[in-house]
């Protein structure tokens, strides 16, 4: 983890001009309020990794801020994760107890857990049932960092119930919203540039993670960051790889770990391991949650970044990869087609032989890459900003205590 003190000023010359004052101002009637955070992990997936630097910045700013993680069981993270893909559009077989236990681990979290503050943000369908238990006083958004454009009707009919009964929802694309009765707000998630994952490295640190995994840094290397998750496509994005293969001298690192609540990880690792068996050149790293100078090195040394996603709520790892001067070719869906500005900052694909072709375009233009590259960093400095991000919780809360 880094050592030195990250405060809000320490964004100063690295935010759009401007922004660091007015959060400051956002924040001059909300100081001794509460904000409340709940979601299902500390470790693995953006929304943890997002929460863990938000954290200190509300509390820099005088606004008492609180992240608490509900407790699961085997079958409640089996339920939540069947959720998470009946959500996005995938047929998953629910049962009246896994129902059951959706309720139950719910009423118990929420019994132990203080849910006392002025806003809370309840992250995700894991959760989402808290809403029975909320204090009156309290004012409660249900944010949802999940595409749910074109979910399977039971499973959010059944989610529905609760979310409808919250003050407002957040989504990160306005394609998600749904038919409710309250509010809805949009919302990008964010990247800190100060983040271990997101630094500036020297060329020795980076040569040094490449060192560590054997990875050759003489030939161009193809990259993906993610969490082993069907949705992420590593099998294509191991097809595309091969179809470059034959045409271009290159490697391809698949990078990425687990969340622990998500019990699908594990199959997604096996499968795409031995799909990469027989091919000296592809590098599977199973990494720990805290790997975070390796996927910055990673990132850097990487001459092109995929994120083949075959649904994404949005996938920070574009935005990353964006800031560190990479042009990103990324699955046309969710919220990558925001990041991702086709032609200039990447290109967006919809096939396996789409991605490849990019792939090629890319390496056999490298000045092009360098320009697009450049353009890409601007954007995400411009969007995708943990300033940016703080300043939209701000005002949510401003909005929400004045209602």
């Amino acid at each position: 983890m880094t050592n030195e003190k990250i405060t809000l000023e320490s964004y100063r010359e690295i935010a759009p001009k401007g922004t660091v004052d007015f959060i400051y101002k956002l924040a001059e009637n909300l100081k001794k309020k509460s904000i409340l955070h709940v979601n299902s992990t500390r470790s693995g997936g953006g929304v943890a990794e997002m929460l863990h630097r938000l954290m200190p910045l509300f509390n820099e700013l005088e606004i008492r801020a609180r992240w608490e993680v509900l407790k699961g069981t085997p079958l409640f993270y089996k339920t939540t994760k069947s959720f998470h893909n009946s959500l996005q559009g995938a047929a998953e077989n629910i049962t009246q107890d896994m129902y059951k236990e959706y309720k139950l681990l719910n009423e118990q979290n929420a019994r132990e857990i203080s849910l006392e503050s002025d806003v809370a943000i309840i992250h995700d369908p894991q959760p989402a049932a808290f809403i029975d238990y909320k204090p009156k006083t309290s004012r409660w958004l249900w944010r949802c960092h999940i595409d749910i454009s074109s979910p399977q009707r039971r499973v959010w009919q059944f989610l529905r119930d609760f979310v409808s009964r919250y003050d407002g929802a957040i989504f990160s694309l306005p394609s998600f919203a749904q038919k409710l009765p309250i509010p809805q707000f949009l919302m990008y998630p964010s990247i800190d540039p100060l983040s271990d994952k997101n630094k500036d490295l020297t060329s020795d640190q980076v040569n040094k993670v490449l060192a560590k995994y054997d990875i050759p840094s003489d030939r161009p290397m193809i990259l993906q960051v993610s969490r082993f998750d069907k949705f992420k496509d590593p099998v294509g994005v191991i097809e595309a790889y091969k179809l470059v293969k034959k045409y271009n001298d290159c490697c391809l690192v698949l990078a990425g770990g687990g969340a622990t609540d998500d019990p699908e990880g594990i199959e997604v690792l096996n499968t795409i391991k031995e799909l990469a068996s027989k091919d000296k050149d592809i590098f599977i790293l199973d990494l720990p949650p805290d790997a975070n100078i390796e996927i910055n090195a990673l990132q850097r040394a990487a001459t092109v970044v995929l994120q083949k996603s075959t649904k994404e709520g949005f996938g920070l790892t574009v935005a990353e990869a964006m800031w560190k001067g990479k042009p990103v070719i990324g699955g046309a869906v969710g919220g990558i087609t925001v990041q991702i500005i086709y032609g200039e900052t990447g290109f967006t694909v919809n096939s396996i032989e789409g991605c490849a072709y990019r792939i090629r375009y890319l390496l056999n233009n490298p000045e092009l890459s360098s320009a697009m590259g450049e353009k890409a960093k601007d954007y995400t400095r411009r969007n995708f900003l943990i300033t940016r991000h703080l300043s939209d919780y701000l005002a949510l809360m401003a909005t929400l205590i004045e209602a």
